[in-house]
This record gives structure tokens, sequence and C-alpha cells, in this order.
């Protein structure tokens, strides 16, 4: 099991990246959570399979159709199993 805690960068708020992270997450089986940050930024954690958290950090390098991603920072975690599904934090 792996665990990513990404933050991505660029035109990424107010173009639906919430909730299509939220949305691709679920398909792909993820846990965690994503939220927009104070500085334009948005942050996530992801948790599950090492093939589907790669799959999900790949996804966040280019997002919805109308974002326009300039850079992911990743950080990889110790597996911590603490979600039981993946949510937008407000």
């Amino acid at each position: 099991m792996s665990r990513a805690h990404v933050y991505i960068y660029g035109k990424v708020q107010g173009v639906f990246y919430r909730a299509a992270t939220r949305d691709m997450a679920r398909i792909l089986g993820i846990k965690g959570w994503v939220k927009n940050c104070l500085d334009g930024g948005v942050e996530g954690v992801f948790e599950g399979e090492e093939v589907t958290v790669d799959k999900m950090v790949n996804w966040c390098r280019k997002g919805p159709s109308d974002a326009h991603v300039k850079k992911v920072d990743v950080r990889w975690e110790e597996y911590a199993g603490e979600f039981g599904e993946f949510s937008i934090v407000y």
C-alpha cells in the first residue's frame, strides 16, 4: 500500500479540479482527500495500492480539461490507512 501527499500549482481553482480529482480517485479506488489552498493551489492525500496511487498522481499532472497544471510536488509518506473514502475538504 502507498500514500502520496500532493501539491498542485497552476490554474487549478475554479475549473472543477477538486470534483474531478474526487471522481477519478473513486474510479481508481483511492482513499483520502483534496482541498483548495489559500495560495491558489490544490492539495491532496491519496492512499491505496501503489500502482493506483501512481496513476492518481500522474492524472494530477494534467487534471480536468479546463485546468492548466504548471507543477505537481509529491511527497511519498508512510501508508496510514486512515481514510474510509475519498472526499473534498472545505
